[in-house]
């Protein structure tokens, strides 16, 4: 009864998910290209019977890189790559190119994973952090295919959202071959919910074995002479949304009094906000340039300075944060749960965030406790939580370090999901 009413509300709301999905193509035009890969169909190339992985978006893209990585390097099985968004598909391409397949995932309507399970006929299926699709997981399960979540996380809000729909929930993640979870907290509440608890294990977090090309010093250095940056105090807000990036240019404006020659980098979450942005900050007086359009050397005297560089191209985050003294993580002044911040500990920039960080709860601990991270709640507070580290080398090196030694503290969780893996695959029969 818990599918049948499931099922039901799907077909109840496909006309809205087609109308959502040509409305969001008209906003950004990369969602109306490919759109039947949405509902099954998949692309020639793909080839039947490799690994499945699925990775959502951009953030969860890069994170599984790793793992993938080392998947392709360990089995000869081919590995299909899917993901939810435009952005998360630019990151396949970007970081695993031509070495793995790539597709739309299906939306989780009964006919359209029957057909992508048809087609595909999948080895495994391999899920990201909080996929739980109902028809998807049961389908292959009944199809003899292991399905596993790895790097799962589940935080106090989202269970208690699964808790509103526990009749479905329950009837779900016991069918999971296996779970790995990143926190024992996150584990719990799994089981909370009804996973077996045989069948679920504290891995830790992938994202901490984040790689970092040896080129990205050059970049950042190359990205600061591009933008005559190299000798200015620098911000990095990275990840903004909307409603918070007032805040961030109400705190970049007060700081300015003081610090006429701060400098700002602005990385929207979503990349189609970049001309809406950029209209709200020439408003505001500031002079405003777009990273894709920073073509000419820095010694070219016709090369306009600007106040503010607006990122309005994937790939390029790590260079910023390496080049910034501090770099403010978004999704935190707005209650949407925060960004990852584990890269600008990596590279050893202070972090400054909101006090909305439920999806990065036990990274944002580890962090805080550390030192790494100041946490604010409004720009008032940002602006003089910012000017105090500008203001204070020795409160950025030592708040860099932490941050670096939390990560380094906190690597290898890749290995162990492969472990898990490869008991799993060594169970299973090629197709």
């Amino acid at each position: 009864m818990a599918m049948l009413a499931y099922r039901l509300l799907l077909w109840l709301a496909l006309p809205w998910v087609v109308l959502r999905l040509f409305w969001r193509g008209l906003q950004e035009p990369a969602y109306a290209s490919r759109r039947l890969e949405r509902f099954g169909q998949v692309p020639q190339e793909v080839s039947a019977g490799g690994i499945w992985v699925h990775s959502v978006s951009a953030g969860e893209t890069i994170a599984t890189a790793p793992l993938v990585e080392a998947l392709l390097q360990r089995d000869d099985t081919p590995v299909l790559v899917t993901t939810m968004t435009p952005t998360g598909s630019e990151q396949v391409h970007r970081l695993l190119g031509g070495r793995v397949q790539h597709c739309y995932a299906p939306y989780d309507f009964g006919f359209a994973v029957e057909r992508f399970l048809d087609r595909t006929r999948p080895r495994a299926v391999i899920l990201m952090e909080t996929e739980i699709w109902p028809n998807l997981v049961l389908a292959a399960r009944r199809r003899k295919i292991p399905v596993m979540l790895l790097n799962a996380r589940l935080s106090e809000r989202s269970a208690r959202g699964y808790r509103r729909v526990s009749w479905l929930v329950r009837r779900v993640l016991p069918a999971f071959t296996a779970i790995g979870c990143q926190s024992e907290a996150h584990r719990q509440r799994f089981i909370d919910l009804g996973a077996d608890p045989a069948c679920i294990t504290t891995l830790g977090n992938i994202k901490f074995d984040l790689a970092l090309a040896e080129s990205i010093d050059h970049k950042a250095q190359e990205m600061g002479r591009l933008c005559h940056a190299l000798d200015r105090p620098i911000l990095m807000a990275a990840s903004t949304h909307p409603g918070e990036e007032r805040q961030v240019i109400e705190a970049y404006r007060a700081l300015t009094e003081s610090m006429p020659n701060l400098y700002m980098i602005l990385a929207p979450r979503h990349p189609h906000r970049v001309t809406e942005l950029t209209t709200l900050l020439t408003s505001d007086g500031f002079a405003v340039s777009r990273f894709s359009q920073i073509q000419v050397p820095a010694s070219d005297p016709g090369q306009p300075k600007a106040d503010i560089l607006i990122i309005d191209q994937m790939g390029v985050l790590l260079p910023c944060y390496r080049l910034a003294h501090i770099a403010f993580v978004g999704g935190s002044l707005v209650p949407h749960g925060g960004h990852n911040p584990i890269e600008p500990a990596a590279l050893g920039t202070p972090i400054v965030t909101g006090p909305h960080n439920f999806n990065f709860a036990q990274v944002h601990d580890a962090l805080e406790t550390a030192g790494a991270i100041k946490v604010v709640n409004d720009a008032q507070e940002l602006a003089q939580a910012l000017g105090d580290i500008f203001s204070d080398g020795v409160r950025q090196q030592e708040m860099g370090a932490a941050g670096v030694q939390v990560v380094e503290e906190n690597r290898g969780a890749v290995e162990r999901y492969l472990t898990l893996l490869t008991t799993a695959l060594s169970e299973t029969p090629r197709r």
